[in-house]
């Protein structure tokens, strides 16, 4: 049976504060637990005022303290940016902290200039290029074998669930090779999509972490009670999106009513390419679409993006969602 979780950005919305941002995401992952979600992750992004994730363990300790079953981790951490001890330690402690819930995901994109590049003191690009050896690494200092000069304390034989995460055909072949689960960022770069999860699933090598492939595909996800609302809302996810691949980034404006009709046509085909993994409308309509998108991936878990502007109606469309996909004659 297909599993569901939960990813946030931690998002600053215009006329809004960081700390602000913090408490949504707090109230975000009570409503993912008590909605049935399996996990609900935060991704670490840098130097961007619309997102307040870029502390990302931090983050995560606020989470797992307002949030009692539910797992919590990184989707994802960007391993150039750290050190692998440093990882270990920050992840080992929530660990400990929050025994049994603790999931790490890595991804490789640096995703920096050359300023933050100065800023964080690393060559970003040449960091990304030892991404396997550090992944190998962390494992290694997680789960003591084989067993380092250094031990990370806390993170030395914790139960920290490692993931890879990705867009393209590379991180696929790295979860396989160390089989470990992966997860596709579908949600906006579907591109690769198919063929990635091919090839994770036919070159996937059993680990003592993992028996057997597993599989997570993002998806964008915006339900209303009409789809006209449902399309609303999401307007502003769309808006950020367009500013972000446009060089114009900023806090998550307010939505837009008609927004893709003032596009010109080649914003509007970039945002309806993205759509192909994106469930807008109804609850039925979005619960017709997530099985759709199941049924095409045959993931093992799907995990939901999305902000909203007013963050009350993120959680109110993650719960018509989840009840939506719980019963079989709704979507089908």
């Amino acid at each position: 049976m297909t599993e569901f979780s939960v990813l946030d950005l931690v998002p600053v919305r215009e006329g809004g504060a960081v700390r602000e941002a913090l408490v949504a995401s707090a109230r975000l992952a009570r409503a993912a637990e008590t909605a049935g979600c399996k996990r609900f992750w935060v991704a670490e992004h840098h130097a961007m005022e619309g997102i307040a994730g870029g502390a990302t363990s931090v983050v995560l300790a606020h989470i797992g303290n307002a949030t009692r079953r539910i797992r919590i981790g990184s989707g994802g951490i960007m391993l150039p940016n750290h050190t692998p001890f440093q990882i270990a330690e920050q992840f080992g402690t929530l660990s400990a902290l929050f025994p049994g819930r603790v999931d790490c995901g890595l991804g490789r994109a640096p995703g920096a200039g050359p300023e933050l590049q100065r800023a964080l003191r690393k060559d970003l690009h040449r960091a990304a290029e030892m991404f396997p050896q550090d992944v190998i690494e962390l494992r290694a200092l997680l789960s003591g074998e084989p067993e380092l000069s250094v031990r990370a304390t806390p993170g030395h034989g914790s139960d920290v669930e490692m993931w890879i995460l990705g867009s393209s055909l590379f991180g696929a072949s790295l979860a396989a090779r160390l089989g470990l689960p992966y997860a596709f960022a579908s949600h906006f770069a579907p591109d690769h999509l198919d063929a990635a999860l091919e090839l994770y699933r036919r070159d996937f090598r059993p680990s003592p972490a993992l028996a057997a492939p597993h599989v997570m595909a993002a998806m964008n996800l915006f339900v209303a009670d009409t789809t006209e609302e449902a399309e609303f809302i999401a307007t502003s996810q769309l808006q950020a999106f367009v500013r972000l691949r446009t060089g114009q980034p900023g806090r998550l404006p307010p939505p837009v009513d008609g927004y893709r009709e003032t596009l010109a046509p080649p914003a509007r085909a970039m945002l309806d390419h993205i759509g192909q993994a994106s469930a807008i409308g109804t609850p039925a309509q979005a619960a017709a679409k997530v099985r759709a998108f199941v049924t095409r991936t045959d993931a093992d878990e799907i995990i939901f993006a999305g902000p909203t502007y007013d963050p009350h109606m993120r959680e109110r469309s993650l719960h018509l969602a989840m009840a939506a996909l719980a019963d079989p004659a709704r979507g089908s």
